[in-house]
């Protein structure tokens, strides 16, 4: 998917990707990270975050949080639906938005890098990976390995199905390819999969024989 894709995308208000409520996986399982108590005071970063309202629910768990979005009108929206007044802080190629403990980069998730991250100490991705095209997911994640200080820990949500029947996005991202994907980086524990072909009208819509969601913490290696 190109830059321009997903700006039209939000021009066009065509966000079914955008959930109007807090992930119920960020929920259930964000406890499985044991972050330390010290990690209060650190950041936890959400790539391609949109407008989403997972930001509040970890800042409301006492966290500082750090998203990157390409969309200024997504970036703007999360701000004012939330009544927030950020502050505006320009950071060679992006600009950063700021206020209430949460801070977004506005801008390319690729113009990021490890001193942006400086302060992160955990990473939700429940958006981002399954967005991506195949040959995009392997130079994001590339990319996110080489900025993340050591050993963070990342819970992950991934969709599987038969990605013929469905061009995407959301992609089709099956436990094969996360092994492939971070492997030789992280530790991965799945934490839980489910089966929720029935349970999601947008899938049946789609035709889609079967549909898995997966929830993942990896947690990088030590460097």
């Amino acid at each position: 998917m190109t830059k321009e894709y997903w700006l039209d995308r939000w021009e066009h208000d065509e966000i079914g990707f955008h959930q109007n409520e807090i992930n119920p996986y960020l929920r259930q399982y964000w406890r499985e990270l044991n972050l330390p108590s010290d990690c209060k005071d650190c950041q936890v970063f959400v790539p391609l975050c949109g407008k989403s309202h997972d930001l509040l629910w970890l800042r409301e768990q006492g966290h500082k949080v750090l998203g990157v979005e390409f969309s200024t009108q997504a970036v703007q929206a999360f701000f004012d639906e939330n009544k927030l007044s950020p502050q505006l802080q320009t950071l060679e190629k992006l600009e950063c938005l700021s206020a209430n403990d949460i801070s977004i980069l506005c801008g390319d998730f690729f113009d990021v890098h490890y001193h942006h991250l400086s302060q992160v100490g955990a990473v939700y991705d429940r958006a981002s990976l399954v967005a991506l095209s195949p040959e995009i997911r392997k130079k994001y994640v590339r990319h996110l390995l080489d900025i993340l200080p050591p050993a963070t820990q990342i819970l992950l949500i991934t969709f599987d199905y038969p990605q013929f029947e469905m061009p995407g996005p959301p992609f089709a991202v099956s436990a094969e390819e996360v092994r492939a994907l971070y492997d030789q980086h992280a530790q991965i524990h799945l934490l839980a999969k489910f089966d929720v072909t029935a349970q999601n009208p947008r899938y049946q819509a789609y035709g889609l024989s079967k549909v898995q969601e997966s929830i993942y913490l990896l947690t990088t290696n030590p460097k």
